[in-house]
This record gives structure tokens, C-alpha cells and sequence, in this order.
């Protein structure tokens, strides 16, 4: 009976792909089942070939990482990230679409290789700083709150749909007074527009 854990490796450079292959195919218990170029090959190769565990990069041609995870967050896998990139623009999005470890291109093999049998066991893997950016995440407040409570009703019409003539009336303030309100809103969410705002404010329940 084959106990080996069937391995799918997910990476747009050959070079990547052929060094985890060769170093992986010689463990004992894993076996390397399939290779992918990028996210929706990665999806094809996941669908007829059923690895236990992927090996995913994020920056890939066509279909990325982030994407790809998001689709197979249903399937048995486990889906091990391994990447160049620390940022909070590929680590929280990928983990929300279903990431189960996060490992960084720098891993020692040996690590790598820990970490796909922890996977295959249902145990997740993080490096030192994937963890300490997670629970800094955690332990953050949401950013609404550093707003005033006149701010806040101005955001939550905004995510109602109101236009600042609206907002205006139902507040009984001045059109320029609604507009002062909503830079400063911008401002301190590091929003780009209102209607990132509105997106904001549904998201967090403020309407």
C-alpha cells in the first residue's frame, strides 16, 4: 500500500520547480505526482491528479497564487505557500482564500520538507516573522475606530449608498462640512475613494 504523500509543485521558474523536485522525490514518504507553471494549470493538475499537499508560489503569469488557493480552498490538499514575498499584500489575502502553511523561498529544505508532513498531518507551518505579522494583524484595532462619531455616520451613509448631498440633509450640516468629513474619512482608513469607503463600511457592519 502506497503511504507516500503525493506532492503537486506549484512554480513559474523551472529552476524552482527542478531543485524541490529533486531534493522532495528523495524522501521516502513523498511523492512528487505533478508540476505547475501557474495557478490554473495548478487547478487542472490538482483536479486529476489529487495530491495531498500543494507547494504554491503567488507572483505566476496568467493565473497567481492568491487566485489559484481561492478555487481549491474546497479540495483535500493542503496548500503550502512558498514564496519570495513577506508583504501583507500576498500574505493575509492568500491565507483568507484558503492558504494552509506560509514558508518563504529562504527555507532551508529540511524545513520545507517538515513542513509538507506537518501539512499531510493536518498541522499548519509558519516562519518566525509569517507569525509575528499574524498575531500583529490580530491585535490590531480596526482602523474605523481612530474615527469620530460624527465620522462614523458620515461612513456609514457613505455605505449606504448616499451621496454627500444626502448625507447633507439627513445630517443637517453643509455640503462642505460633509466633504471635510469624507477626506478625513479617506485619510484615516487609507482609502483611495468613496467607494473603497462604501466597501469599508459593509465589510466592517457599519451601516
Amino acid at each position: 500500500m502506497n503511504n507516500k504523500i503525493r506532492l503537486l509543485i506549484v512554480d513559474d521558474h523551472e529552476m524552482v520547480r527542478m531543485g524541490l523536485a529533486t531534493f522532495l522525490s528523495m524522501e521516502d514518504d513523498m511523492e512528487i505526482v505533478g508540476e505547475a507553471t501557474n495557478g490554473r494549470e495548478a487547478i487542472e493538475k490538482a483536479w486529476e491528479l489529487k495530491p495531498d499537499v500543494i507547494l504554491m508560489d503567488l507572483l505566476m503569469e496568467g493565473m497567481n497564487g492568491i487566485e489559484a488557493t481561492r478555487e481549491l480552498a474546497q479540495e483535500k490538499a493542503r496548500i503550502i505557500v512558498l514564496t519570495s514575498y513577506l508583504d501583507d499584500e500576498m500574505l493575509f489575502p492568500v491565507m483568507e482564500a484558503g492558504a494552509f502553511s506560509y514558508l518563504l523561498k529562504t527555507s532551508a529544505a529540511d524545513e520545507i520538507a517538515a513542513a509538507i508532513r506537518k501539512a499531510a498531518n493536518g498541522e499548519p507551518t509558519f516562519q518566525g516573522q509569517v507569525t509575528k505579522k499574524m498575531i500583529q494583524r490580530m491585535q490590531a484595532k480596526p482602523k474605523h475606530l481612530e474615527l469620530t462619531a460624527r465620522e462614523r455616520e458620515v461612513l456609514a451613509l457613505i455605505g449606504q449608498g448616499k451621496t454627500n448631498k444626502d448625507i447633507a440633509e439627513e445630517l443637517f450640516i453643509g455640503i462642505k462640512t460633509v466633504k471635510t468629513h469624507v477626506s478625513h474619512i479617506l485619510g484615516k482608513l487609507e482609502l483611495e475613494d468613496r467607494t473603497q469607503a462604501a466597501i469599508y463600511a459593509n465589510k466592517h457592519h457599519l451601516t
